[in-house]
């Protein structure tokens, strides 16, 4: 039956819940969504996956290198810092940038985990509160994915960086629905994709990629969500609003790419930080690192409307203008065929093909 039908216009009976930090809102209309929304719905339910039997957790890894990237990947390569360091001491730093990236992706996903859950209670429109509850789940199974690897392969890890933590801060601690989204549908889960990436194309080792290939299928639909429903809403914002909101992104991007300098590796290794800090700041390959984390970011804050003087100038100072015209769907549909790919050499080696 249509809940089009009810006695009393929708807008006189929805149902708007006062609570600690956020709202509640109930939607008594069931039956009329967004058709794009409700296609990642579909989307959503369709490829949900069970991390227990779609990895193979028997691959074990070298924790001298769990990743297998060469040298040059290493933050400090090329400085006067690792030249000092013997063999022993370069594979202690290899293994603990490992144990803190993989203990930033676990703290972020725990992050996603618990807005989107917020986003089911606070969001106003039914279609989202449909795709978002698929997203809690995905969530949840990312946090366990990370947990294990870390607890499993490399039995160590590191607590929450101070400059994830403060984003998390803000997104979940905001009583506006839309601000949630911003932090963690655009903002967290942009910047993590690019993360992932560099892992799953770059790294050698095998169960490192798959992990990060099957997270990235799941976090670009988590994107493209973001980008509807903001999409449709920051339009009916005033000027006043809309300033805000971009004033947050800004402080939100610097935040996250600051992220990266990883400094409680260097502190916990008794590697001088200022030092450290003085190469990163002058290494071409950080600069280019922190400049490929907001290939999505870029484009997405631009497709939501997001896209003021104040943005623009934050982007040109970070020199990441030039993603403002990324295909953010060519590369959705591309994280979904690479996640099938792997499915494929899997199932090829199990056969015994490969």
């Amino acid at each position: 039956m249509s809940t089009r039908a009810y006695t009393l216009p929708l807008e006189q009976t929805q149902w708007h819940v006062p609570g600690c930090g956020a709202e509640t809102i109930f939607n008594w209309e069931y039956d009329e969504g967004r058709d794009k929304l409700l296609h990642l719905y579909e989307k959503g339910k369709n490829n949900q996956w069970n991390a227990t039997t779609r990895i193979d957790w028997s691959q074990s890894i070298d924790l001298d290198n769990p990743m297998g990237f060469p040298d040059e990947f290493v933050p400090i390569f090329g400085s006067t810092i690792w030249d000092k360091l013997d063999e022993k001491r370069r594979n202690e730093v290899r293994y603990h940038m490992e144990a803190w990236r993989f203990s930033q992706f676990l703290h972020g996903e725990q992050g996603a985990l618990i807005c989107t859950a917020k986003i089911v209670q606070t969001v106003p429109d039914m279609d989202s509160k449909f795709y978002a509850a698929t997203q809690v789940i995905d969530e949840a199974r990312h946090v366990e994915v990370y947990s294990r690897y870390l607890h499993e392969k490399l039995q160590m890890a590191y607590p929450i960086n101070v400059h994830l933590q403060t984003l998390l801060n803000q997104g979940i601690s905001d009583s506006r629905w839309d601000m949630t989204y911003l932090a963690m549908q655009v903002i967290i889960e942009g910047l993590a994709l690019a993360a992932f990436n560099t892992i799953r194309d770059l790294a050698k080792d095998p169960l490192g990629r798959a992990i990060n290939a099957y997270v990235m299928q799941d976090e670009a639909r988590h994107v493209a969500f973001g980008r509807l429903a903001l999409r449709d809403y920051y339009p009916h914002l005033s000027d006043k609003e809309r300033d805000e909101r971009e004033e947050f992104c800004v402080e939100a991007c610097y935040l996250m790419r600051d992220r990266f300098l990883a400094e409680e590796v260097w502190e916990r290794l008794g590697i001088d930080w200022q030092e450290v800090l003085t190469f990163l700041q002058n290494s071409e390959i950080m600069v280019q690192f922190q400049s490929r984390l907001f290939t999505r970011i870029v484009p997405a804050l631009k497709d939501i409307g997001l896209w003021g003087p104040r943005i623009q100038k934050a982007f040109t100072d970070m020199n990441v203008m030039e993603f403002a015209d990324v295909d953010l769907d060519a590369l959705a549909k591309s994280d979904d065929e690479v996640a099938l790919e792997f499915d494929r050499l899997m199932k090829e080696r199990d056969n015994g093909v490969a």
